[in-house]
């Protein structure tokens, strides 16, 4: 399986540290430290990664092909 990289965006706001992936919408989160925000993103990026995919191939119903595109 390829790994794709990702970018964190990451801050200290107060007690908190906030963070965002760059690439993909709608997946950030919070937590009290740098570390444990890093291993929330991972999950919360594999999730939505894991979801769109399905919404995606459930969006083409059949007849449909996968072609892999590297940019």
């Amino acid at each position: 399986m390829q790994k794709n990289i990702y970018t964190a965006v990451t801050k200290q706001d107060g007690d908190w540290w906030i963070g965002w992936i760059e690439e993909v919408p709608g997946v950030n989160c919070q937590e009290q430290t740098k570390e444990k925000l890093l291993e929330s993103l991972s999950i919360t990026l594999r999730e939505a990664l894991k979801f769109n995919r399905e919404d995606a191939l459930r969006a083409a119903e059949s007849n449909y092909q996968e072609d892999l595109m590297f940019v």
